[in-house]
């Protein structure tokens, strides 16, 4: 590829976008090349896209999700700007502050996206994306089902899961899957934003909890607080998981439930990057109890 913020301006005046006048580096993204790119009037946009996109509805398919969390969650997101196969373009967000009452607002504001959305059934209407790997949501009425097959056991397949875990790793985890309805309690499928690691919680202009980056689907509410819990949130965020809980009704058992519910994301990662950052690891030491003993 010829320079990150070169092949951005290209992208953006290839989809007739030609004020913009400079495109610089922008952090936090894994799976894109993203930018802020500065417009002649002397405003800003954020704009990402793939070297080689993996598919032509990817940023198709993360719009709708913004949209969705949006109109139907009740939670801030971007302003989709523009939206076709090769670049995405959104209203820029604010850094988080570094405050508990910010945090207190996302407990209530994601409280609310979870339990105001509850559905009948597990999954969505479409796949998305999870990076750049496929999502898939075929609709199942069974939650374990689904969260066994599609967020699981689906990642089983990827080159680089097979080569992370060997032939043991593989068996724990379908013992693991087989066990599920044991190990989890039975929740209701709601609308969840599906990737709610703690860079993707932003602020808009004004200071309200935003969040970027989605692959929506209707599952487990305790899979985006899984998600939350386990990839360092700051410090002033412990105010979230204690407020969020109280206001959800979750049993004092949630914590241990976490390790599990993160092991689909822990199986995204391996696929996707080298290094894996210790995911493996944590894979192997969360499927330690489902080895059967020599």
């Amino acid at each position: 590829m010829t320079d990150p913020m070169s092949f951005l301006l290209q992208r953006l005046h290839a989809a007739g976008v030609t004020d913009v006048l400079a495109v610089e580096p922008a952090t936090g993204g894994l799976a894109a090349t993203a930018g802020l790119a500065r417009r002649g009037d002397g405003t800003s946009v954020f704009v990402k896209a793939f070297g080689e996109p993996p598919s032509g509805d990817a940023f198709a398919a993360e719009a709708e999700g913004l949209t969705v969390l949006r109109e139907a969650g009740g939670i801030a997101t971007p302003e989709i700007i523009f939206a076709d196969r090769d670049l995405l373009v959104l209203s820029v967000l604010q850094p988080r502050p570094g405050t508990g009452a910010f945090w207190e607002q996302l407990a209530h504001a994601l409280a609310h996206l979870h339990t105001t959305t509850r559905y009948p059934r597990f999954g969505w209407h479409r796949d998305n994306w999870l990076g750049r790997r496929r999502q898939v949501n075929t609709w199942d009425d069974d939650g374990f089902e689904f969260f066994a097959q599609h967020r699981l056991l689906r990642w089983l397949g990827e080159p680089r899961v097979e080569e992370a875990l060997d032939a043991a790793d593989r068996a724990a985890l379908e013992r693991l899957c087989d066990r599920l309805p044991e190990l989890l309690p039975v929740r209701p499928a709601c609308l969840t934003h599906g990737d709610l690691w703690a860079l993707n919680v932003m602020a808009t202009p004004d200071g309200r909890p935003a969040l970027i980056d989605p692959a929506v689907s209707y599952t487990w509410a305790e899979v985006d607080l899984a998600h939350l819990w386990t990839t360092a949130p700051p410090p002033e965020a412990h105010v979230f998981f204690e407020l969020y809980a109280e206001l959800t009704g979750l049993d004092r058992d949630w914590r241990e439930r976490m390790p599990i519910l993160q092991l689909r994301q822990h199986l995204a990662v391996i696929a996707q990057f080298d290094p894996d950052w210790g995911a493996a690891d944590l894979v192997r030491a969360t499927l330690a109890p489902f080895r059967r003993q020599p």
